[in-house]
């Protein structure tokens, strides 16, 4: 059992918070002419917030489920630590702040935060115990935090108006891989909780063949910003460097098509989109 402080903080999904702030805040500088601190700093708070409010809300919604499954039985909610107007309170709140901050920076990146809050709390959240499209249809929050920074920094050129789009597609194609792999080694557990989100709803060939799929799409994804000449030779050659390492293990999973391998395959992912976030916002 753990304090209410470390409860609110737990409810927020902090680490996963702050990695979705850093995929803002990258677009941001990486379509900004003249990036601001002070932008930078409200995207920051901004984008945690909201993002902080959508994993409250999808824990109060899923009490009942986290605690069948046994990553999930220890959340704060399951625990009864918090009680459900606590939570609700504090995610409505912190809703708020997030969007003033996001207002902060421009309304149409408040609104876009917002949408992607209602889609994650109000579409994804429901879906998952439907259909294995609710990935799909998860994926448009996971990918919007790009077009949140994006627009923040947005100038009025076309070109730069399709690199945020590239920026949006190579954080949406990078769901999938990301999200399958760890339902892959987290099936059993999910099926607890009537989770059964691989593409062919279980851990078979088929599934096994999307994920290496996508994995390759999302490589083919990430080549783009240099075949549309927004970054040079030397970007395109890091960027080649960890697509190979991506490939390498989602060949071995493709291979073997074990837990050990899918999980190795979603560490990989997981340092593969801010290594080429990073490549991309330098330009070289």
């Amino acid at each position: 059992m753990y304090s209410k402080r470390k409860a609110f903080l737990l409810l927020t999904k902090h680490r996963l918070s702050l990695l979705v702030v850093f995929s803002a805040v990258v677009s941001y500088v990486t379509i900004a002419e003249s990036p601001k601190l002070s932008i930078v700093l409200y995207l920051s708070i901004g984008g945690f917030l909201i993002t902080a409010a959508s994993n409250a809300f999808n824990q109060v919604i899923e009490k009942n489920l986290d605690a069948l499954m046994m990553r999930t039985k220890d959340r704060p909610m399951p625990l009864g630590i918090l009680k459900k107007r606590e939570a609700l309170l504090f995610a409505f709140t912190i809703t708020l702040v997030g969007l003033y901050f996001l207002y902060l920076c421009s309304v149409l990146t408040a609104l876009i935060g917002l949408i992607s809050m209602i889609m994650y709390v109000l579409i994804y959240t429901p879906l998952k115990k439907k259909t294995p499209w609710a990935v799909f249809v998860g994926a448009f929050p996971g990918a919007l935090p790009t077009l949140i920074g994006a627009v923040t920094g947005q100038s009025q050129q076309n070109t730069i108006e399709f690199f945020s789009a590239l920026l949006f597609l190579i954080q949406f194609i990078w769901q999938f891989p990301h999200f399958w792999t760890l339902a892959w080694f987290n099936y059993d557990d999910y099926a607890k909780a009537g989770f059964y989100l691989l593409p062919n709803r279980k851990k078979d060939v088929f599934s096994a063949n999307m994920i290496f799929l996508y994995t390759i799409f999302l490589v083919a994804a990430a080549i783009l910003p240099y075949l549309f000449n927004f970054v040079g030779v030397i970007s395109l050659i890091i960027i080649l460097m960890a697509s190979f390492t991506l490939i390498f293990y989602a060949y071995l999973f493709y291979k073997y098509q074990t837990d050990d391998m899918a999980k190795k395959l979603f560490k990989a992912c997981i340092l593969y989109l801010p290594v080429v976030q990073l490549i991309l916002m330098t330009r070289l």
